[in-house]
């Protein structure tokens, strides 16, 4: 299924197929319709909303996490509140219906998990939208597998390195499922990762690896931030430049390394920080913020008395928007990166003299 979404306050279109995850949008368009180049800043609407239906890791006191060499966010160790109601999941869904396009299960825990995980992904797509997660894999068995081919466009299993993440993987394949590796990026893995890149060292089968940038949040340190200067890191962008038989991808937070190391990737193919502009993060406790990694919740809008479009449009959402409207003005590629990561300015990959944090 195909669908556009018309955003009549900042006059663009967007497009999303549910079926492969393409998405595409317009620029802003003039009085006559016509595409003007601009890249819209933001939609009226989160056109992706990452979901926390977990409130507490049922696997904790195993320590994976910890024990993988990742930092948990979300405290997953040492904080616990309950999981996302089905009836709030509903009430999320009921308002993303037509406005959303996708719901990125996630919190503090594996998704797959949840009492109520199958609901959760029925409640998704009665709403047209197109459920997808990331899951350590511990938990995983052929009829979650099962009800992921069914209902998820695609499933991401973390790099923990354990027997369980080959397993998952596998099971997961198995299934048909489109499947992703999610691989932490920091100090303690890069070594790891341009081995694993350089000998294209993965499961055959699966879809795309994804690097998501390690970030000082929670349990997180700031003794695994990778330095921008390190020169592992331009090593990194080299090999995301290769070829390989999977996809290889980034999360948001590494574009600005992007845009500094890599010749031979389209600008238009890179989406700097969409927290606030196109995505938000709606917690179990019904706390929304633009993005999940404001752990210290700078920019939270309960959610018990009002809407996702009226959080969305608050002043909390418009002061961390701010960040990136004002950032590095003076700079030729700012309408890349918009000065990258508000919340962590130590984790972004430039060295710019241009560069301004606002």
């Amino acid at each position: 299924m195909r669908y556009m979404i018309k955003d009549e306050k900042y006059h663009f279109n967007s497009a999303f197929d549910t079926r492969t995850g393409a998405y595409v949008r317009t620029g802003i368009l003039d009085e006559n319709g016509l595409d003007t180049g601009v890249d819209p800043f933001m939609a009226s609407f989160p056109h992706l909303i990452d979901v926390g239906v977990m409130g507490h890791c049922v696997h904790g006191r195993t320590g994976l996490c910890a024990k993988a060499g990742i930092g948990c966010y979300q405290s997953g160790l040492t904080v616990s509140q309950p999981n996302m109601a089905v009836e709030d999941f509903a009430w999320i869904a009921a308002q993303c219906r037509g406005r959303c396009n996708q719901l990125a299960l996630g919190g503090r825990g594996d998704p797959d998990q949840h009492e109520h995980f199958e609901q959760l992904l029925k409640l998704s797509r009665e709403n047209d939208l197109v459920p997808n997660f990331t899951t350590s894999g511990y938990g995983m068995t052929p009829e979650i597998a099962a009800l992921c081919k069914q209902y998820c466009g695609a499933v991401a299993v973390s790099w923990y390195r354990g027997e369980y993440t080959l397993r998952a993987i596998q099971t997961l394949l198995k299934a048909e499922v489109k499947t992703n590796i999610h691989y932490v990026l920091g100090r303690n893995s890069v070594d790891e990762v341009l081995d694993r890149l350089e000998r294209d060292d993965f499961p055959a089968g699966i879809n795309a690896v994804i690097f998501l940038l390690h970030k000082p949040a929670g349990m997180g340190t700031a003794e695994n931030v990778l330095d921008r200067d390190d020169p592992r890191v331009a090593a990194f962008f080299a090999q995301l430049e290769r070829r390989h038989p999977f996809k290889v991808g980034m999360d948001s937070c590494n574009v600005p390394g992007a845009i500094r190391y890599c010749k031979r990737i389209l600008p238009e193919s890179l989406d700097t920080c969409e927290g606030g502009r196109y995505s938000c993060y709606i917690g179990p406790d019904m706390v929304m913020v633009p993005c999940s990694f404001d752990q210290q919740r700078r920019y939270a809008i309960s959610l018990r008395g009002t809407t996702i479009e009226r959080a969305w449009n608050s002043e909390p959402f418009e002061r961390f928007r701010e960040h990136m409207r004002r950032a590095c003005p003076d700079c030729e590629k700012r309408l890349l990166c918009l000065g990258g990561c508000p919340l962590m300015p130590q984790i972004v990959f430039c060295d710019s003299p241009e560069r301004k944090i606002g």
